[in-house]
């Protein structure tokens, strides 16, 4: 019997979302073809493009080798009858709203991960709904009858747990894996099948004898520290132990401001990732600049080559809508996290917004955030108004954008 007492956290994750969605709408529109789901099928893009690559595949067609991420030549080439169908994010959209409207009955603690995976406290629902298990098999069987594709729901009494028990076994399934269950369900999985360990975290492990998730338990925080970043060290051994405190974040309407990139080839070079990172802090700030607003907490968003997100956020000690501010913290955060996979996406977000803060500068800001900046970047916002956003382009940091703007400053006075 599971334990009244304490969390409960259910992690929802649709089944091959975007072929799911696609499978589901061409079925209530009275579209007579056959069932992707039930043939060898992918949602990709062009070939041509980057955007060639396979987003979600049939069941059928992973019996082929096919693979999330891989394109479609390769997955052509591992089955040629493979049936590719464009992506309508339209309508993916749709069904996402759909799914959280529905979940939003269950609990009004809900934090959307992704589009088509979200996390749900269902601590305080019990009260209403009943024992998580047998509430779950509701849930999933009222999303497969109301909406008419499967989700596997996870349950454990946290984040990391309930996502790991979802991805135990798919699809259409609820799992367990609360403590108690470790030991059995997760220390025999192989290293690359807990979250957040990537193909360069799984080779530098394996190359330590480090194999399975039971391996990395048996290992001291003091070992893993010292052969990793502290950060990444640290998150290892809570991981391999289930040990994760972060809350279910309620998701409410958007309070950042962000932007992110898909780069046009993979990367690990960090002077490409510093290029990156320059061009999104410069859009960021001057979006937040354009709305008066200032912000106080950066996230860092990565994607790696394999589609698998990872994301870190810092809470300054004060409110800043300057590029190069965002820029300095953004790639400090970045350093900390990243895994040293290839990257395919880059995003950075400011969130915490203001549009009326009044609160002194700390000495930190006055340090950073100075008056010639500040100017600098008010000339840089207003050539871009009068001529155009290509006008002018950010060098490296503060040194060089200092010689290109400085004299252009008398202009406008």
């Amino acid at each position: 019997m599971l334990k009244k007492m304490g969390r409960i956290i259910f992690h929802i994750d649709v089944n091959s979302a975007f072929l799911s969605w696609q499978a589901a709408y061409n079925k209530k529109m009275g579209n007579k073809e056959v069932d992707l789901r039930s043939i060898p099928s992918a949602v990709g893009g062009d070939e041509a493009k980057r955007k060639g690559v396979v987003l979600a595949k049939s069941q059928k067609a992973k019996k082929y080798g096919v693979r999330t991420g891989e394109s479609l030549f390769e997955a052509r080439k591992k089955c040629p009858n493979l049936l590719i169908v464009k992506p309508n994010f339209k309508i993916y959209r749709m069904y996402s709203n759909k799914l959280f409207d529905l979940l939003s009955e269950y609990s009004d603690t809900i934090e959307r991960y992704s589009i088509d995976e979200c996390f749900l406290d269902y601590t305080s629902s019990q009260k209403l709904f009943g024992e998580p298990i047998k509430a779950a098999y509701e849930i999933k069987e009222r999303i497969k009858r109301e909406l008419g594709f499967t989700v596997n729901i996870g349950i454990s009494n946290n984040k990391l747990l309930a996502k790991m028990a979802g991805d135990l076994k798919k699809p259409d399934k609820v799992i367990t894996l609360f403590p108690e269950e470790i030991e059995e369900k997760m220390l025999p999985l192989t290293i690359n099948e807990l979250f957040m360990v990537g193909r360069k975290t799984k080779e530098k492990l394996n190359s330590l004898g480090i194999k399975t998730i039971g391996d990395l338990n048996k290992c001291s925080m003091g070992f893993l520290i010292s052969n990793f970043k502290k950060a990444q060290g640290t998150m290892l051994y809570n991981y391999s132990h289930g040990i994760d405190e972060s809350e279910v974040e309620i998701s409410r309407q958007t309070k950042s401001i962000g932007n992110s990139t898909t780069l046009k080839n993979d990367t690990t070079d960090i002077n490409e990732v510093k290029k990156v990172f320059l061009a999104l802090s410069d859009s960021v700030g001057t979006r937040l600049r354009r709305k008066d607003l200032k912000g106080n907490t950066i996230t860092v968003t990565i994607k790696n080559n394999l589609f698998h997100s990872y994301s870190h956020q810092r809470t300054l000690p004060y409110f800043t809508n300057s590029t190069n501010t965002i820029y300095e913290q953004a790639f400090k955060l970045f350093n900390e996290f990243w895994n040293n996979d290839a990257i395919r996406l880059l995003g950075i977000s400011v969130g915490g917004l203001n549009k009326d803060e009044v609160n002194q500068l700390s000495l930190i800001e006055e340090k950073i955030e100075n008056e010639k900046m500040k100017k600098i970047e008010e000339v840089m916002d207003k050539l871009r108004d009068n001529y155009g956003q290509d006008i002018i382009k950010r060098g490296e940091p503060k040194e060089k954008t200092h010689k290109i703007i400085s004299d252009k400053l008398d202009y406008f006075k």
